[in-house]
Protein backbone atom coordinates (compact mmCIF):
# COMPACT_ATOMS: atom_id res chain seq x y z
CA UNK A 1 0.00 0.00 0.00
CA UNK A 2 2.78 2.42 0.91
CA UNK A 3 5.22 3.63 -1.71
CA UNK A 4 8.86 4.47 -1.06
CA UNK A 5 10.00 7.73 -2.66
CA UNK A 6 12.72 10.34 -2.34
CA UNK A 7 11.48 13.87 -1.77
CA UNK A 8 12.48 17.12 -0.13
CA UNK A 9 10.50 18.22 2.88
CA UNK A 10 8.73 20.87 0.82
CA UNK A 11 7.81 18.32 -1.83
CA UNK A 12 6.55 15.92 0.82
CA UNK A 13 4.32 18.55 2.44
CA UNK A 14 3.00 19.75 -0.93
CA UNK A 15 2.16 16.14 -1.78
CA UNK A 16 0.34 15.74 1.54
CA UNK A 17 -1.66 18.87 0.74
CA UNK A 18 -2.53 17.44 -2.67
CA UNK A 19 -3.81 14.28 -1.02
CA UNK A 20 -5.80 16.29 1.53
CA UNK A 21 -7.39 18.18 -1.39
CA UNK A 22 -8.41 21.33 0.54
CA UNK A 23 -11.16 23.54 -0.79
CA UNK A 24 -9.09 26.74 -0.58
CA UNK A 25 -5.38 27.53 -0.40
CA UNK A 26 -4.38 31.18 -0.11
CA UNK A 27 -0.67 31.93 -0.21
CA UNK A 28 2.11 34.41 -0.69
CA UNK A 29 5.65 33.12 -1.30
CA UNK A 30 8.49 33.40 1.22
CA UNK A 31 11.77 31.50 1.47
CA UNK A 32 12.14 28.67 2.45
CA UNK A 33 8.41 27.81 2.29
CA UNK A 34 7.86 29.06 -1.27
CA UNK A 35 8.18 25.64 -2.89
CA UNK A 36 5.26 24.20 -0.92
CA UNK A 37 2.66 26.50 -2.43
CA UNK A 38 4.51 26.69 -5.76
CA UNK A 39 4.41 22.91 -6.17
CA UNK A 40 0.83 22.80 -4.93
CA UNK A 41 -0.15 25.42 -7.51
CA UNK A 42 0.98 23.02 -10.25
CA UNK A 43 -1.42 20.41 -8.87
CA UNK A 44 -4.17 23.00 -9.12
CA UNK A 45 -3.13 23.98 -12.66
CA UNK A 46 -3.05 20.33 -13.75
CA UNK A 47 -6.51 19.65 -12.35
CA UNK A 48 -5.26 17.12 -9.79
CA UNK A 49 -7.10 18.79 -6.92
CA UNK A 50 -10.41 20.62 -6.54
CA UNK A 51 -8.78 23.54 -4.73
CA UNK A 52 -9.46 27.21 -5.30
CA UNK A 53 -5.93 28.68 -5.23
CA UNK A 54 -5.94 32.34 -4.16
CA UNK A 55 -2.83 34.40 -4.91
CA UNK A 56 -2.70 37.37 -2.59
CA UNK A 57 -0.52 40.44 -2.12
CA UNK A 58 0.91 39.62 1.33
CA UNK A 59 1.00 37.02 4.07
CA UNK A 60 -1.44 39.11 6.10
CA UNK A 61 -3.88 38.72 3.19
CA UNK A 62 -3.06 35.01 2.87
CA UNK A 63 -4.16 34.31 6.43
CA UNK A 64 -7.12 36.70 6.06
CA UNK A 65 -8.36 34.82 3.00
CA UNK A 66 -7.80 31.49 4.74
CA UNK A 67 -9.81 32.68 7.76
CA UNK A 68 -12.61 33.85 5.46
CA UNK A 69 -12.70 30.53 3.63
CA UNK A 70 -12.71 28.51 6.85
CA UNK A 71 -15.46 30.72 8.27
CA UNK A 72 -17.55 29.91 5.21
CA UNK A 73 -17.14 26.18 5.90
CA UNK A 74 -14.27 25.36 3.56
CA UNK A 75 -11.24 23.24 4.29
CA UNK A 76 -8.56 25.92 4.09
CA UNK A 77 -4.77 25.89 4.22
CA UNK A 78 -1.76 28.14 3.73
CA UNK A 79 2.00 27.95 4.36
CA UNK A 80 4.66 30.41 5.42
CA UNK A 81 7.95 31.13 7.19
CA UNK A 82 9.46 33.67 9.59
CA UNK A 83 8.79 37.24 8.43
CA UNK A 84 5.72 36.04 6.55
CA UNK A 85 4.33 34.61 9.77
CA UNK A 86 5.14 37.89 11.50
CA UNK A 87 3.13 39.80 8.89
CA UNK A 88 0.22 37.41 9.53
CA UNK A 89 0.47 38.03 13.28
CA UNK A 90 -2.90 39.74 13.83
CA UNK A 91 -4.84 37.19 11.78
CA UNK A 92 -3.00 34.19 13.28
CA UNK A 93 -4.57 35.09 16.61
CA UNK A 94 -7.97 35.64 14.99
CA UNK A 95 -7.87 32.19 13.36
CA UNK A 96 -7.40 30.54 16.73
CA UNK A 97 -9.84 32.81 18.54
CA UNK A 98 -12.54 32.01 15.99
CA UNK A 99 -11.87 28.26 16.46
CA UNK A 100 -11.17 27.66 12.77
CA UNK A 101 -9.63 24.28 11.80
CA UNK A 102 -6.96 25.71 9.49
CA UNK A 103 -3.74 23.81 8.76
CA UNK A 104 -0.53 25.73 8.05
CA UNK A 105 2.88 24.20 7.35
CA UNK A 106 5.47 26.49 8.93
CA UNK A 107 8.99 26.17 7.55
CA UNK A 108 11.05 27.47 10.44
CA UNK A 109 13.33 30.37 9.67
CA UNK A 110 15.06 33.13 11.62
CA UNK A 111 13.20 36.38 12.07
CA UNK A 112 14.81 39.68 11.11
CA UNK A 113 16.95 41.52 11.85
CA UNK A 114 19.52 41.25 10.46
CA UNK A 115 17.78 39.59 7.53
CA UNK A 116 18.47 35.86 7.54
CA UNK A 117 16.75 33.16 5.50
CA UNK A 118 18.08 30.13 7.39
CA UNK A 119 16.71 27.95 10.15
CA UNK A 120 15.92 28.75 13.68
CA UNK A 121 12.72 28.52 15.69
CA UNK A 122 12.09 32.17 16.51
CA UNK A 123 9.03 32.28 14.23
CA UNK A 124 7.16 29.40 15.85
CA UNK A 125 8.23 30.41 19.33
CA UNK A 126 6.88 33.90 18.71
CA UNK A 127 3.37 32.50 18.21
CA UNK A 128 3.52 29.66 20.69
CA UNK A 129 0.84 31.37 22.80
CA UNK A 130 -1.42 32.37 19.91
CA UNK A 131 -3.79 29.44 20.43
CA UNK A 132 -2.55 27.22 17.58
CA UNK A 133 -1.67 23.59 18.08
CA UNK A 134 1.98 23.03 17.14
CA UNK A 135 3.32 19.77 15.69
CA UNK A 136 7.09 19.45 15.16
CA UNK A 137 8.91 17.28 12.62
CA UNK A 138 12.38 15.76 12.72
CA UNK A 139 12.52 14.86 9.01
CA UNK A 140 10.51 14.76 5.79
CA UNK A 141 8.63 11.63 6.80
CA UNK A 142 7.37 13.28 9.96
CA UNK A 143 6.50 16.48 8.09
CA UNK A 144 4.40 14.46 5.64
CA UNK A 145 2.74 12.39 8.36
CA UNK A 146 2.11 15.39 10.60
CA UNK A 147 0.47 17.36 7.79
CA UNK A 148 -2.01 14.57 7.14
CA UNK A 149 -2.79 14.11 10.83
CA UNK A 150 -3.05 17.87 11.34
CA UNK A 151 -6.27 18.12 9.37
CA UNK A 152 -7.94 15.34 11.39
CA UNK A 153 -6.74 17.01 14.60
CA UNK A 154 -7.92 20.48 13.62
CA UNK A 155 -11.36 19.26 12.54
CA UNK A 156 -11.96 17.01 15.55
CA UNK A 157 -15.32 18.09 17.05
CA UNK A 158 -13.77 18.45 20.52
CA UNK A 159 -10.81 20.53 19.27
CA UNK A 160 -11.70 22.91 16.41
CA UNK A 161 -8.37 24.73 16.57
CA UNK A 162 -5.86 25.60 13.85
CA UNK A 163 -2.68 23.54 13.58
CA UNK A 164 0.78 24.55 12.37
CA UNK A 165 3.17 21.83 11.20
CA UNK A 166 6.73 22.93 11.90
CA UNK A 167 9.82 21.76 10.03
CA UNK A 168 13.33 23.20 9.91
CA UNK A 169 14.04 25.49 6.98
CA UNK A 170 16.50 24.13 4.40
CA UNK A 171 17.63 21.33 6.75
CA UNK A 172 14.33 19.54 6.11
CA UNK A 173 12.54 21.71 3.56
CA UNK A 174 15.23 21.43 0.87
CA UNK A 175 17.00 18.18 1.79
CA UNK A 176 16.24 15.00 -0.17
CA UNK A 177 15.20 12.07 2.02
CA UNK A 178 13.66 8.65 1.61
CA UNK A 179 10.13 8.33 2.93
CA UNK A 180 6.96 6.31 2.59
CA UNK A 181 3.85 7.89 1.14
CA UNK A 182 0.27 6.69 1.01
CA UNK A 183 -2.07 6.40 -1.97
CA UNK A 184 -4.32 9.42 -2.42
CA UNK A 185 -7.49 7.50 -1.63
CA UNK A 186 -6.08 6.11 1.61
CA UNK A 187 -5.34 9.64 2.79
CA UNK A 188 -8.79 10.86 1.82
CA UNK A 189 -10.42 7.92 3.59
CA UNK A 190 -8.33 8.68 6.67
CA UNK A 191 -9.37 12.33 6.88
CA UNK A 192 -12.96 11.65 5.86
CA UNK A 193 -15.50 14.23 4.80
CA UNK A 194 -15.78 17.57 6.55
CA UNK A 195 -18.99 18.97 7.98
CA UNK A 196 -18.24 22.31 9.65
CA UNK A 197 -19.86 22.91 13.04
CA UNK A 198 -20.72 26.44 11.99
CA UNK A 199 -20.62 28.33 8.73
CA UNK A 200 -21.55 31.76 7.44
CA UNK A 201 -23.67 30.08 4.77
CA UNK A 202 -25.95 28.23 7.20
CA UNK A 203 -28.95 30.54 6.97
CA UNK A 204 -30.99 28.45 9.39
CA UNK A 205 -28.37 28.85 12.12
CA UNK A 206 -26.82 32.29 11.68
CA UNK A 207 -23.50 33.09 13.36
CA UNK A 208 -21.43 36.21 13.84
CA UNK A 209 -17.80 36.02 12.75
CA UNK A 210 -15.21 38.34 14.26
CA UNK A 211 -17.49 40.10 16.74
CA UNK A 212 -16.59 42.90 19.10
CA UNK A 213 -16.35 41.44 22.60
CA UNK A 214 -15.84 43.87 25.44
CA UNK A 215 -15.43 43.39 29.18
CA UNK A 216 -18.71 41.50 29.63
CA UNK A 217 -17.83 38.62 27.25
CA UNK A 218 -14.18 38.58 26.10
CA UNK A 219 -12.92 36.56 29.07
CA UNK A 220 -15.45 33.78 28.39
CA UNK A 221 -14.32 33.52 24.77
CA UNK A 222 -10.72 33.07 25.92
CA UNK A 223 -11.66 30.54 28.59
CA UNK A 224 -13.50 28.45 26.01
CA UNK A 225 -10.49 28.60 23.71
CA UNK A 226 -8.18 27.55 26.56
CA UNK A 227 -10.43 24.61 27.39
CA UNK A 228 -10.21 23.34 23.82
CA UNK A 229 -6.41 23.31 24.12
CA UNK A 230 -6.60 21.63 27.54
CA UNK A 231 -8.77 18.86 26.09
CA UNK A 232 -6.77 18.42 22.87
CA UNK A 233 -4.10 15.96 24.03
CA UNK A 234 -6.19 12.76 24.16
CA UNK A 235 -7.75 13.53 20.79
CA UNK A 236 -4.32 14.17 19.21
CA UNK A 237 -3.28 10.73 20.50
CA UNK A 238 -6.52 9.23 19.16
CA UNK A 239 -5.72 10.55 15.67
CA UNK A 240 -2.15 9.25 15.99
CA UNK A 241 -3.42 5.79 16.92
CA UNK A 242 -5.69 5.71 13.88
CA UNK A 243 -2.80 6.87 11.71
CA UNK A 244 -0.56 4.10 13.07
CA UNK A 245 -3.23 1.59 12.11
CA UNK A 246 -3.04 2.80 8.51
CA UNK A 247 0.71 3.36 8.17
CA UNK A 248 2.52 1.60 11.00
CA UNK A 249 4.11 4.96 11.89
CA UNK A 250 3.60 5.54 15.60
CA UNK A 251 3.39 9.03 17.07
CA UNK A 252 2.83 10.35 20.54
CA UNK A 253 3.16 13.68 22.29
CA UNK A 254 6.93 13.19 22.14
CA UNK A 255 9.54 10.58 21.31
CA UNK A 256 11.77 9.13 24.01
CA UNK A 257 15.12 7.79 22.84
CA UNK A 258 17.04 5.54 25.27
CA UNK A 259 15.61 7.60 28.10
CA UNK A 260 14.17 4.97 30.46
CA UNK A 261 17.44 4.18 32.25
CA UNK A 262 19.27 7.39 31.35
CA UNK A 263 21.08 9.51 33.93
CA UNK A 264 21.60 12.53 31.68
CA UNK A 265 19.44 13.72 28.80
CA UNK A 266 18.48 16.54 26.50
CA UNK A 267 15.20 17.92 25.18
CA UNK A 268 15.42 19.18 21.59
CA UNK A 269 12.94 20.02 18.83
CA UNK A 270 13.16 19.31 15.12
CA UNK A 271 16.00 18.06 12.96
CA UNK A 272 18.70 18.41 15.64
CA UNK A 273 17.12 15.43 17.38
CA UNK A 274 18.46 13.22 14.58
CA UNK A 275 21.99 14.48 15.20
CA UNK A 276 21.58 14.01 18.94
CA UNK A 277 20.48 10.39 18.54
CA UNK A 278 23.82 9.58 16.88
CA UNK A 279 25.62 11.13 19.86
CA UNK A 280 23.46 9.17 22.31
CA UNK A 281 24.39 5.93 20.55
CA UNK A 282 28.08 6.83 20.70
CA UNK A 283 27.96 7.72 24.38
CA UNK A 284 26.00 4.58 25.21
CA UNK A 285 28.77 2.53 23.59
CA UNK A 286 31.18 4.29 25.94
CA UNK A 287 29.09 3.44 28.99
CA UNK A 288 27.46 6.84 29.44
CA UNK A 289 23.75 6.54 30.25
CA UNK A 290 22.57 9.27 27.88
CA UNK A 291 19.06 9.78 26.57
CA UNK A 292 16.95 12.13 24.49
CA UNK A 293 13.41 13.49 24.44
CA UNK A 294 12.08 15.02 21.22
CA UNK A 295 8.80 16.91 21.61
CA UNK A 296 6.34 16.39 18.78
CA UNK A 297 3.41 18.28 20.28
CA UNK A 298 4.58 21.57 21.73
CA UNK A 299 1.14 23.13 22.02
CA UNK A 300 -0.73 21.86 23.92
CA UNK A 301 2.33 21.53 26.15
CA UNK A 302 2.50 17.99 27.61
CA UNK A 303 3.75 19.11 31.01
CA UNK A 304 2.79 16.15 33.19
CA UNK A 305 3.88 13.61 30.59
CA UNK A 306 7.28 15.30 30.27
CA UNK A 307 7.79 15.24 34.02
CA UNK A 308 7.09 11.52 34.09
CA UNK A 309 9.58 10.93 31.26
CA UNK A 310 12.34 13.23 32.55
CA UNK A 311 11.96 13.35 36.32
CA UNK A 312 14.38 10.49 37.03
CA UNK A 313 17.34 12.18 35.28
CA UNK A 314 20.21 13.54 37.32
CA UNK A 315 20.90 16.32 34.82
CA UNK A 316 18.93 17.66 31.86
CA UNK A 317 19.74 20.16 29.11
CA UNK A 318 16.88 21.85 27.27
CA UNK A 319 18.04 23.09 23.87
CA UNK A 320 16.42 26.16 22.31
CA UNK A 321 16.87 27.23 18.70
CA UNK A 322 15.44 30.61 19.68
CA UNK A 323 16.25 33.14 22.37
CA UNK A 324 13.60 34.87 24.45
CA UNK A 325 15.92 37.83 25.17
CA UNK A 326 14.61 37.87 28.72
CA UNK A 327 18.04 37.58 30.39
CA UNK A 328 16.94 34.23 31.80
CA UNK A 329 16.46 31.41 29.29
CA UNK A 330 14.94 30.27 26.01
CA UNK A 331 11.24 29.47 25.53
CA UNK A 332 11.35 25.66 25.60
CA UNK A 333 13.51 25.72 28.73
CA UNK A 334 11.03 28.03 30.44
CA UNK A 335 8.16 25.62 29.78
CA UNK A 336 10.08 22.48 30.75
CA UNK A 337 11.59 24.01 33.87
CA UNK A 338 8.20 25.30 35.02
CA UNK A 339 6.68 21.84 34.59
CA UNK A 340 9.52 20.18 36.49
CA UNK A 341 9.53 22.76 39.29
CA UNK A 342 5.82 22.50 39.80
CA UNK A 343 6.18 18.76 40.41
CA UNK A 344 9.06 19.08 42.88
CA UNK A 345 11.54 17.21 40.66
CA UNK A 346 15.17 17.28 41.78
CA UNK A 347 16.70 17.03 38.28
CA UNK A 348 19.35 19.69 37.62
CA UNK A 349 18.29 21.63 34.51
CA UNK A 350 20.32 23.84 32.20
CA UNK A 351 19.55 25.67 28.97
CA UNK A 352 21.49 25.82 25.70
CA UNK A 353 20.68 28.35 22.99
CA UNK A 354 21.99 26.99 19.69
CA UNK A 355 21.81 27.18 15.92
CA UNK A 356 20.45 30.71 15.54
CA UNK A 357 20.26 31.92 11.94
CA UNK A 358 21.09 28.46 10.63
CA UNK A 359 24.39 28.05 12.50
CA UNK A 360 25.41 24.44 11.99
CA UNK A 361 25.18 22.05 14.94
CA UNK A 362 27.46 19.05 14.69
CA UNK A 363 28.09 15.89 16.66
CA UNK A 364 30.90 17.55 18.60
CA UNK A 365 28.56 20.33 19.72
CA UNK A 366 26.02 17.87 21.10
CA UNK A 367 28.81 15.91 22.80
CA UNK A 368 29.84 19.10 24.64
CA UNK A 369 26.33 19.38 26.03
CA UNK A 370 26.40 15.81 27.34
CA UNK A 371 29.86 16.32 28.86
CA UNK A 372 28.51 19.36 30.66
CA UNK A 373 25.60 17.29 31.96
CA UNK A 374 27.94 14.56 33.14
CA UNK A 375 29.91 17.09 35.20
CA UNK A 376 26.70 18.35 36.76
CA UNK A 377 25.57 14.80 37.55
CA UNK A 378 28.95 14.04 39.15
CA UNK A 379 29.14 17.21 41.26
CA UNK A 380 25.48 17.94 41.85
CA UNK A 381 26.18 21.59 41.08
CA UNK A 382 24.94 23.75 38.18
CA UNK A 383 27.68 26.17 37.13
CA UNK A 384 25.87 28.03 34.31
CA UNK A 385 22.13 27.72 33.76
CA UNK A 386 22.07 29.67 30.47
CA UNK A 387 24.62 28.60 27.86
CA UNK A 388 25.23 29.43 24.19
CA UNK A 389 26.43 26.60 21.95
CA UNK A 390 28.62 27.24 18.93
CA UNK A 391 28.68 31.04 19.13
CA UNK A 392 31.84 33.13 18.76
CA UNK A 393 31.95 34.93 22.10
Amino acid sequence: MKQKVTLTGNEAVALAMKQLNPDVVAAYPITPATEIVQIFSTYVNDGLVDTEFVTVESEHSAMSATVAAASAGARAMTATSANGLALMWEIVYIAASNRLPIVMPLVNRALSGPINIHCDHSDAMGVRDSGWIQLWSENSQEAYDNTIQALRIAEHPKIQLPVMVCMDGFIISHAMENLEILPDQVVRDFIGSYTPQKTLFDLENPVTAGPLALTDSYFEFKRSQAEAMLQAKPHILEVAQDFAGVTGHEYGLFESYKLDDAEVGIVVLGSTAGTAKVVVDKLRAQGVKAGLLKPRVYRPFPAQELVQALGHLEALAVMDRADSFNAFAGPVFTDVAAAMYGNDVQTKIINYIYGLGGRDVGLEDIEKVYKHLTRIADTGEVDERLNYLGVRE
